[in-house]
């Protein structure tokens, strides 16, 4: 099975940057079968993005809820709908449901990797240490999933520590 890893962020922005770290890394094992893009984009640009029969996506989330650094592995479902039909608050979940809607070829398998962050406004800040940590947690979970290759990875609504 072919997977395509899409990490979203901007690594010049503090914690942001932990899509892109991950991508840097996942890169550096170079696993057989897995495409890595990184990306700051978001919207309907995330559309040329989306194919092949697996998707995983990291990405930085801030809740409030868990401390910085906490993994969340979720499925689209899960993520809330953007509050506005716009093209300007297109989301992940948006994209993937209006790519099926045109008939686009959207993945089967879509996981979203997805990391409490701490700040994610401040332009050349650090990551946070607990947020940096969690990078080599989040690439173990790819690499699992990936020599695994049959279904994907356990969609848990809880974070993983």
């Amino acid at each position: 099975m072919r997977t395509r890893v899409l990490c979203l962020g901007n690594d010049l922005m503090a914690d942001d940057a932990v899509g892109p770290a991950v991508a840097c890394r996942l890169r550096d094992l170079d696993l057989a079968g897995v495409d890595v893009i990184e990306s700051a984009e978001s919207g309907l640009r995330l559309l040329e993005y989306l194919d092949g029969p697996q998707l995983i996506v990291v990405d930085a989330v801030s809740t409030g809820s868990e401390p910085p650094g906490t993994i969340y592995v979720l499925n689209p479902e899960q993520l809330s709908s953007t509050p506005v039909a716009s093209p300007h608050y297109t989301g992940l979940q948006e994209a993937l449901l209006l790519g099926r809607a045109l008939g686009m070829t959207v993945p089967d398998h879509v996981t979203i990797v997805a990391v409490e962050t701490a700040d994610c406004r401040t332009v050349g800040g650090p990551m946070h240490r607990a947020v940096e940590q969690a990078v080599s947690r989040v690439v173990e979970l790819i690499r699992q999933e990936v020599a695994l290759s049959s279904p994907p990875m356990a969609v848990a609504s809880q974070g993983v520590s």
